[in-house]
């Protein structure tokens, strides 16, 4: 059986034949990352396009490799075994920058070359929440949350090492920080790079222990905070507090405290953006006469007057009285008020019976359906005094 054509290397990685050394290194980094073994498994075909394109870019960074797959293609690597009966022997290529890369994005970690790893780093942020009321988060709110923050201990001044002492550099990494190891896998020899297990990348070992910190260079205490909750905030979106989360490390700054807001719903108004939405009902008298309507706002009742005629389920909009914008607390949304035929369901006699006589002026409309006045309606027996038809049916209603 003939061998399976092999694709161009170039056509794998994504790149053109003239393209540069970090454009083959960042097409190969994508495709890794993409296709790993580790992050797709039991996905075979991943894992074959993770191992093609690796042996492309063993191939494509190596400049020599380059020099004769660009002279003489595949045929340059004939016979020098690794994959299938040809293919190419990847003993010697170096991965460990890619994947030392890639698994620090996959896991959290953060690589650092030579002169970065020991540098200061910010500390992590910390999340919370607070909850406000609906008019909080129009108008704006100061509020006071109780957190355990960490704080240099004073003994030891954050170095973690007990007074007199100080930290030793990490006999496993020499102080870099990060470890070297080799992995064997199906494509060859791999060099990665992980953050040291000992030191946990400070490059520094602590032989005695500060007894009020137990090396950890931080005392946890309870701090009461203060946080502005700006006017026209939204359900579910975050103040930010700079520096006040964890502590930085190799004297960098503190990360920050984000709060997310919750809202609490409103049992009459509802919001979308800086809009609110309200219902107000109204008489049968003050929308076929006119009249005023007091509506609830934010800001207070406001007075409305109602058109006489005006039909339920009208809407009208009041400008400037919905929820400020975060940019300009000036600028504000409208109130949009659906106005509602209140019906009443109980009435005096005295109530009914000049209802009936405005019906019998307006349409006479509680009679629809009735036979005029005088009749019985048609004769429903035939001839012989029996049901028409010869039998009596009951006439099916609107529901059956």
């Amino acid at each position: 059986m003939a061998q399976e054509q092999k694709r161009d290397y170039y056509e794998v990685l994504g790149v053109a034949k003239g393209a540069s050394e970090d454009d083959i290194k960042k097409a190969y980094r994508v495709l890794a990352k993409k296709y790993h073994p580790d992050m797709n498994p039991g996905d075979a075909s991943a894992a074959e396009k993770f191992k093609e394109a690796s042996e492309a870019y063993a191939v494509l960074s190596d400049p020599e490799k380059r020099r004769q797959y660009d002279q003489f293609g595949h045929a340059a690597f004939d016979g020098a075994g690794g994959f299938g009966g040809g293919g190419f022997d990847f003993t010697g290529a170096d991965f460990g920058d890619i994947f030392g890369d890639i698994f620090g994005d996959f896991f959290g970690g953060a690589r650092r070359s030579g002169a970065a790893r020991n540098a200061p780093s910010k500390g992590a942020n910390i999340r919370t929440s607070v909850r406000i009321t609906f008019l909080e988060a129009v108008f704006g709110v100061d509020k006071e949350l109780e957190l355990t923050l960490k704080d240099p201990c004073p003994k030891c001044k954050g170095t973690g090492a007990k007074p007199g002492t100080t930290p030793e550099t990490c006999s496993k990494c020499g102080g870099k920080g990060q470890v070297v190891f080799t992995q064997q896998s199906f494509f060859g020899t791999v060099r990665n790079v992980q953050t040291c297990p000992e030191c946990g990348g400070s490059g520094k070992t602590v032989k005695e222990k500060c007894p009020d910190c137990r090396g950890t260079g931080y005392i946890a205490s309870r701090k009461k905070i203060q946080v502005s909750i700006p006017a026209g905030i939204d359900n579910g979106q975050s103040v930010r507090i700079r520096e006040k989360g964890e502590p930085g490390t190799n004297g960098g700054p503190r990360g920050d405290l984000l709060v997310e807001v919750i809202i609490a719903e409103h049992p009459i108004f509802q919001r979308d953006g800086y809009n609110i939405y309200s219902a107000v009902p109204m008489s049968f008298a003050v929308a076929t006469l006119g009249g005023t309507v007091l509506i609830d706002t934010v800001d207070g009742k406001v007075a409305y007057d109602v058109k006489a005629g005006t039909a339920t389920d009208t809407r009208v909009r009041l400008r400037g009285k919905g929820v400020p914008s975060l940019r300009d607390k000036n600028v504000r949304g409208d109130h949009y008020v659906t106005l509602i035929v209140q019906v009443p369901e109980k009435l005096p006699k005295e109530a009914k019976d000049l209802l009936r006589q405005f019906d019998e002026l307006t349409g006479n409309t509680l009679r629809t359906g009735h036979e005029p006045d005088g009749q019985d309606g048609p004769d429903r027996t035939g001839p012989e005094g029996g049901a028409k038809g010869g039998s009596k049916k009951k006439k099916k209603g609107f529901f059956g």
